[in-house]
């Protein structure tokens, strides 16, 4: 499973120019899965993320977490994070998980990740959305498992 979390002052998910998830500050998580993942991979790296010391403390240090600061949590799937860029221009999609497995994946992180956070929002699985986002600092870090 690959994560690419972003540090955000606010960012939307939308779809046919309508808002389907929404946050302010927190972390926007775009979720790419591969043939190997499960759900113990997924609360794996859930519990990564919601603890993962993004955010400043009173020294200006990464100190505190997502739920140190009571943020926003936005998750978006991602497959092509799971591509093969390795030869050639065009990407290989072969190493990213079957679309049934993703979307399972992906339903089980949000669901687990409302279980476990307050503030949870989300984008879609197979939609064609445009995701907007006021990246903060910039801070972006990716968490592979």
């Amino acid at each position: 499973m690959i994560s690419l979390l972003q540090r955000v002052k606010q960012a939307r998910v939308e779809i046919n120019q309508q808002t389907v998830g929404q946050i302010d500050q927190g972390v926007l998580v775009f979720a790419g899965f591969e043939p190997g993942d499960d759900e113990a991979c997924v609360v794996r790296q859930l519990e990564r993320i919601l603890g993962y010391r993004m955010f400043s403390d009173a020294q200006d240090k990464m100190n505190l977490c997502l739920q140190e600061i009571q943020g926003g949590l936005l998750l978006v799937p991602q497959f092509t994070l799971a591509a093969d860029t390795t030869r050639g221009r065009r990407p290989s999609f072969t190493t990213a998980a079957t679309p049934a497995l993703g979307e399972s994946l992906f339903q089980f992180m949000v669901q687990q990740a409302k279980q476990n956070h307050a503030e949870v929002a989300s984008g879609e699985f197979a939609a064609d959305m445009q995701v907007y986002l006021q990246n903060d600092g910039p801070v972006t870090f990716i968490l592979q498992s």
